[in-house]
C-alpha cells in the first residue's frame, strides 16, 4: 500500500513539475511580437523595427525635416534609446533624418553603407557619430547582423566602392520563424539580379526605390513573391511614384499593397507564425503610369520684381537666378534652398540688375567671381531629383524650380 501511495505521490510530483515547466515556457514565449513600422516620411524611406525582445533597430530617417517627426514617433512609443540605426546610403531622403535622431535620442550601433558622400548632410551625420562616439560599422554583403536571438538579420548588398549612391544600399532580409521581411532601400534593377543568389523569398516586401520603374523588376517580384508589399512615397510627388508597372507587377502575383501616402504610418506584428497589418490597403488610383522628370520651366509663386530661377545643373551643382523685371533687386536677406536636402544658401548684399542672371555654386568645382556666387564646395543637390527654392526676405517663395 505505501509503495503505491509512493507511486502515485511520485506520478503527481512529476505531472505538476511538468505542467510548471510548461507554464513556465507559455509565460516566457506568449504575447512575444515583432513589430515593423514603416513611418511616413513623405518622399523617403524610414522604418522602426521592435524585436520580440525588446531590441530596436532605425533603418533611415527620410529627408531632414521629417526627422523631428521621426523622433516624436518614437518617443510616443517611449523609445529612448536605439541598439542599432541604419542609413542604407547617403541621400537626403534617407539619411537626412537621421541628423535629429541622432541629436536627440542615444544609439548603441550605427551601420552605414560607406559610401562616400560630399553633401552637408551626410557630413553633418558623420560629425555627429563622431562627436558622440556612437560605434560605427560598414557592413559587407552576405554579414549577419547581431540584433535579437530570436531574428535573423542578414545583409544582401551592401557596397562601399558603388559608383551610384543607390547601388551602394543596404539591403537587408530580416526573418523571424517563418515571417520575413526584405527592405530594399533604394537598389536598382541590375542590383536585384545579383541579389538573386541569395534567398530573397519574403513575406514582406518594402519595395525599392519608392515604387519607381527603376527597381522591382519582373524577375525579382516574381523570386521575392511577397504576400505584402510597401510603398515608401510621398502624396503628389514630383517623380511620379509609385510607376504603374510596379503596382501592376505586385497585384499579378497576388501581393497586397500598402502604401504610406494613403495610409500613413503602416504597422507590420507577427509572431513568427502569423502577421496582420494595421492599414488599410493601396488603391491603386495614385500609381503614375511614366516617371516625372525635372523641368527646366520655373514656377514663380508671387511677382516680387520678377526674379526667377532659370536654370539648375545637379550635376554640376549650378544654379542661375534672373532679373526678368526693369528694377534692380537687392537679393541680400534672400534664401536658395534645396528642398530634398533641406539646404538654405544664404545670399550676400548683391544687387541683381535688371536683365542680369546671377550663379549660385556649389560642388568641388564650385567658384566666385564676377556673376557667380559660392555656396560651398560640399555638394548640395540631389542628384535623383531636388526642387529649388527662392525666398525673399519675408519668408515669402518668389520663384520654385522643379
Amino acid at each position: 500500500m505505501k509503495k503505491i501511495i509512493v507511486v502515485l505521490l511520485c506520478i503527481f510530483l512529476l505531472v505538476g513539475c511538468t505542467e510548471a515547466l510548461n507554464s513556465e515556457k507559455v509565460s516566457v514565449t506568449a504575447g512575444h511580437e515583432m513589430r515593423v513600422h514603416f513611418i511616413d516620411v513623405g518622399q523617403g524611406d524610414s522604418i522602426f523595427i521592435e524585436s520580440p525582445n525588446g531590441k530596436t533597430m532605425l533603418v533611415d530617417g527620410g529627408v531632414k525635416g521629417a526627422g523631428q517627426q521621426v523622433v516624436s514617433y518614437l518617443k510616443e512609443l517611449g523609445v529612448n534609446k536605439l541598439d542599432i540605426v541604419v542609413a542604407t546610403h547617403p541621400d537626403a531622403d534617407h539619411i537626412g533624418g537621421l541628423i535629429p535622431v541622432l541629436n536627440s535620442i542615444d544609439i548603441g550601433q550605427f551601420y552605414d553603407s560607406g559610401k562616400v558622400h560630399t553633401s552637408q548632410t551626410f557630413e553633418e551625420m558623420l560629425t555627429l557619430i563622431d562627436t558622440k562616439n556612437i560605434p560605427y560599422n560598414v557592413p559587407k554583403t552576405g554579414d549577419s547582423i547581431a540584433f535579437d536571438d530570436d531574428i535573423k538579420v542578414k545583409v544582401l548588398n551592401a557596397n562601399e566602392n558603388a559608383r551610384d549612391n543607390n547601388d551602394a544600399s543596404i539591403v537587408l532580409k530580416i526573418a523571424y520563424g517563418n515571417v520575413s521581411f526584405l527592405l530594399t532601400a533604394d537598389a536598382g534593377i541590375a542590383l536585384e539580379k545579383e541579389m538573386m543568389k541569395y534567398d530573397v523569398k519574403a513575406t514582406i516586401l518594402k519595395a525599392g526605390h519608392h515604387g519607381s520603374n527603376t527597381s522591382s523588376s519582373v524577375e525579382f517580384v516574381q523570386a521575392v513573391h511577397p504576400e505584402v508589399a510597401i510603398l515608401s512615397y510621398g502624396e503628389g510627388n514630383k517623380y511620379g511614384h509609385p510607376h504603374a508597372e510596379v503596382v501592376e507587377r505586385l497585384q499579378a502575383i497576388g501581393s497586397k499593397i500598402y502604401a504610406t501616402a494613403e495610409a500613413g504610418t503602416v504597422i507590420v506584428s507577427t509572431d513568427g507564425v502569423n502577421y496582420d497589418v494595421n492599414s488599410k490597403e493601396m488603391s491603386g488610383t495614385n500609381a503614375s503610369t511614366s516617371q516625372v522628370t525635372s523641368t527646366n520651366i520655373a514656377k514663380p509663386k508671387t511677382t516680387s520684381a520678377n526674379v526667377e530661377i532659370v536654370s539648375k545643373d545637379l550635376i554640376d551643382e549650378i544654379v542661375g537666378i534672373k532679373n526678368n523685371g526693369n528694377e534692380a533687386v537687392s537679393l541680400k536677406g534672400w534664401q536658395l534652398i534645396s528642398i530634398e536636402g533641406d539646404q538654405v544658401f544664404n545670399f550676400p548684399n548683391v544687387t541683381l540688375q535688371p536683365g542680369k542672371t546671377i550663379y549660385v555654386t556649389s560642388g568641388s568645382n564650385a567658384r566666385e567671381g564676377q556673376n557667380y556666387l559660392k555656396w560651398t564646395n560640399k555638394q548640395i543637390w540631389l542628384n535623383d531629383g531636388d526642387a529649388a527654392q527662392l525666398r525673399n526676405t519675408k519668408g515669402d517663395i518668389v520663384s520654385e524650380l522643379d
